[in-house]
């Protein structure tokens, strides 16, 4: 605008001076017409010129001075937008002030609340602990180490009543049964105990896929050779189950003593699932396949409707002979310094045993094939019945055993009533049978000869809010193998040679009043033995507490011989158990 002003002045002030000086050369007009001198003109045409440039400069500057007045105009309405825009702001920010008052006036009333409920929280706690040491309660499981711990277990008082003497806990050895002729078959016993208690400890940890497990499970059903029930019932703790397991992606991974894979499960074939006839009697039940031994055992869960697994588990051998030289070894007794029984046989294992299985869960029952391959092994001496017996030539003989098996189990009426059947057969499986028949005999020759063997058991049970009844019949049979040697007598086992004549004839103790007098003629191979049971569990409390119940069992069992010279004798066996029980919870 002031450059504007000071070139309209300019232009101004150059016109007055030049009219001026214009005036100042005319004269007074007369009639004759004056012509204008050069110089006048010279002065006037450069002046025109200067005034012409002058307008250009003015045009220009109005144009700019018009530019301008756009920009300042459109800074204005900029200026306008912002302080609208900061008078909204401003608004806002006085309502946000009026409402953060407000919600300092709520978070001040939402702390006092909060301390009150941490005061009631903290009292509720108190209180709670004070109940809790008032009431002797813990927790049903610990956290340790990011690790879970439950104990378990129970205590157990427990009573057997046997019509024939077997001078045995509440476990019962099933082919020890006595045969008529022998003094104990004369004899009941009664015994008393508790080391069926179980004491056992189950141990859970998580990372981010994969859950790992350890157990740990015992009782007192063991025997050190200084124990006995004369004063101090010291018996020794016995391992029952201790193994660890790692799951993962429908994976499991265990190793360590665990129940055999041939055992039946309830579910899968996962470990603490095991299907054991409900019996007082540890020893469960003539027909049920099992066995307690150290092993390594992979699974797969498809789904939770099929299992497919594998184990590698420790091998031993049963063997019964008759008749046989003095030709072969398979064992020996163990040796003390090496932590084994030193009045107890031990044999020389060429490999472990291997056990396959498939499990299914379709939607009703459980179903379970499985089986076994076992191999045995021995050293031959074919020059210890020569003239002049030596070890001249000796060497090792092998046989491969096995057998194959099925479980079937399942509910009816609403779970009330469960049904179960097993089977299992094959050459070599007598120990993992409940009786312990022979795995093996011996032919004439020293090499071993597998007994083929059967076992089965069908179960019955029924379930109520208190009260559990069961039934149970099952069956062990051992095949007769048997063999001749080269003087015409009787080798192996159940040969219709040996001599049984002497079963029925009882025979004078021994002197120290505890050795009842041995059967002479009576070698008594066991064909099958056969067991009837009928029971029940009454639940007097279960709770958080635990569970207190009481049961009583009865058995009959039957032991029958393979015929011989002198007939086939057979022992029976009448049992009463009962058992007082308190579960921790």
């Amino acid at each position: 605008m002031t450059q504007v002003a000071s070139a309209v002045a300019m232009v101004v002030l150059v016109s007055s001076l030049a009219l001026a000086q214009v005036a100042g050369t005319t004269k007074k007009p007369t009639k004759k017409r004056m012509t204008p001198s050069p110089d006048v003109s010279a002065r006037l045409t450069q002046m025109q010129k200067s005034i012409d440039a002058q307008q250009q400069q003015i045009q220009q500057l109005m144009q700019q001075l018009q530019s301008r007045d756009q920009k300042v105009q459109e800074l204005q309405q900029q200026m306008s937008q912002v302080q609208s825009t900061a008078s909204q702001a401003q608004q806002k920010a006085d309502t946000a002030a009026t409402q953060s008052a407000e919600g300092q006036r709520e978070v001040s009333a939402v702390r006092t609340d909060v301390s009150d409920i941490q005061t009631t929280v903290t009292n509720t706690a108190l209180a709670l602990q004070e109940t809790q040491k008032t009431l002797g309660e813990s927790p049903l499981a610990l956290r340790f180490k990011g690790v879970t711990i439950t104990p378990g277990g129970f205590l157990a008082a427990e009573t057997v009543w046997r019509q024939r003497g077997l001078a045995s806990d509440i476990n019962t050895p099933f082919n020890s049964i006595p045969f008529p002729g022998s003094s104990q078959s004369k004899l009941s016993e009664f015994f008393g105990s508790g080391r069926q208690s179980r004491v056992s400890m189950l141990v859970e940890g998580k990372l981010s896929d994969v859950k790992l497990t350890g157990y740990v499970e015992s009782d007192f059903l063991s025997a050190g050779v200084t124990s006995n029930n004369n004063e101090s019932n010291s018996y020794s703790l016995r391992q029952r189950q201790v193994w660890g397991q790692a799951a993962l992606h429908g994976w499991s991974f265990t190793a360590g003593q665990m129940w055999s894979l041939v055992t039946e499960t309830r579910k899968g074939v996962d470990n603490r699932t095991e299907a054991l006839p409900m019996t007082v009697d540890p020893q469960y039940h003539v027909g049920f396949s099992w066995a307690r031994q150290e092993g390594f055992r992979v699974a797969k869960n498809f789904g939770d409707k099929a299992w497919l697994a594998f184990s590698v588990e420790n091998p031993q051998t049963t063997f019964t002979a008759h008749g046989n030289a003095a030709n072969f070894v398979l064992g020996a007794l163990g040796t003390g310094g090496g932590l084994y029984n030193p009045t107890a046989n031990y044999s020389f294992n060429a490999a472990p045993d291997f056990v396959f299985k498939a499990a299914f869960d379709p939607g009703w029952g459980h179903y379970e094939v499985f089986g076994l391959i076992s191999r045995f092994r021995d050293r031959i001496f074919p020059n210890a019945t020569a003239a002049t017996p030596d070890a001249t030539g000796a060497f090792n003989d092998s046989r491969t055993g096995g057998g194959v098996g099925a479980n079937m189990r399942g509910s009816l009426f609403n779970k009330h009533i469960d049904i179960g059947l097993h089977v299992m057969g094959g050459a070599g499986i007598g120990r993992y049978g409940t009786t312990g028949l022979p795995d093996a005999t011996v032919r004439p020759d020293g090499t071993l000869a597998l007994v083929r063997a059967y076992q089965g058991l069908g179960t019955l049970e029924w379930h109520g809010p208190k009260l559990d009844v069961y039934t149970n019949v099952g069956g062990e049979y051992a095949q007769r193998t048997a063999y001749v040697n080269g003087a015409g007598k009787g080798v192996g086992y159940g040969s219709p040679l040996f001599d049984n004549s002497g079963c029925g004839n009882e025979t004078l103790p021994g002197g120290n009043g505890f050795t009842p007098g041995g059967l002479t003629g009576c070698t008594g191979d066991t064909r099958n033995i056969i067991q009837g049971t009928a029971g029940f569990w009454y639940r007097f409390y279960k709770g958080p507490k635990g569970t207190v119940q009481w049961g009583p069992q009865y058995s009959y069992v039957v032991r029958n011989t393979w015929a011989g010279t002198g007939g086939d004798p057979h022992g029976i066996e009448n049992m009463f158990l009962t058992s007082f029980r308190y579960y921790l919870p």
